[in-house]
């Protein structure tokens, strides 16, 4: 009998110790994220950023542990999907990610805009003013899917689908495009990364906002809960707006968005 005991409780602390290690645990949460400089990059093979520097705060905050992998876009979403990791960031947000996705509360403000070569007098205003224009776009991406209702107002330009950003940005500035359609702080960071001299921001198209996106199968909805529940309780601390401050960023306005979600309820 005693010895059955002992086996018992054995095999029972195998188990929570497994309990403690696997993926479900709530003390542990990972992160995939894509190379999306200056939001997201890797430094020594680490993942850096103000997005990881902001999750690190959170966690912390929590008591969690964090861990992040920088994959390829396409990875980095199946790796949530199947499970293999809890959230992605950075993410806009669209209906189709809502269907599968729990949503942080924003995290930083940003921007879509257009860019042209130095010599193009374009300044973008409105849709129309890319009349006959041939725009460059990285894809599949949320900044496709914007691009291309555009296109369903303006049907006179045409969009060039890249793999990613920086093919976008050489073949501007090879003359290749016309304007590439592009999140502005990214497009700002690849022009110094590449050293492309002739290339300029004609403007703004839309303002938006980045998050961090959750998988609904495989987190439990008070995890989410909380981890928005310690984002705002730092915002309100000054601390997401000073780890934005030093890469020149903007938080989002938690306060705002809250107000207008509960408009959007109503």
């Amino acid at each position: 009998m005693k010895k059955n005991f002992l086996l018992f409780n054995a095999f029972l602390m195998i188990f929570l110790i497994c309990s403690i290690d696997a993926f479900g645990s709530t003390s542990v949460l990972r992160f995939t994220t894509q190379e999306f400089p200056p939001f997201s990059y890797q430094i020594g093979g680490a993942v850096s950023g103000p997005a990881s520097e902001i999750i690190r705060a959170i966690c912390h905050d929590m008591n969690y542990k964090c861990s992040f992998k920088s994959l390829s876009w396409t990875r980095a979403q199946i790796e949530v999907k199947q499970g293999k990791a809890h959230g992605m960031f950075v993410i806009g947000w669209n209906e189709n990610r809502a269907q599968w996705l729990h949503f942080s509360h924003p995290i930083v403000k940003t921007q879509y805009g257009f860019f042209v070569r130095d010599k193009d007098r374009l300044e973008y205003k409105k849709p129309d003013d890319i009349k006959g224009y041939n725009v460059g776009v990285y894809g599949p991406s949320n900044t496709a899917k914007s691009l291309e209702k555009i296109k369903r107002k303006v049907k006179d330009f045409t969009i060039d689908i890249s793999p990613n950003s920086e093919i976008c940005f050489r073949k501007l500035s090879d003359g290749r495009v016309n304007a590439v359609y592009s999140n502005k702080a990214v497009g700002h960071s690849l022009i110094s990364k590449l050293r492309l001299k002739n290339i300029k921001y004609a403007g703004l198209d839309k303002n938006l906002k980045y998050y961090i996106g959750f998988s609904q199968k495989y987190n439990s909805k008070n995890v989410v809960d909380e981890f928005n529940n310690t984002l705002k309780k730092l915002y309100f601390k000054g601390v997401i707006q000073n780890i934005l401050s030093m890469y020149n960023m903007e938080a989002a306005d938690i306060e705002l968005a809250d107000l207008e979600n509960q408009n959007i309820d109503k």
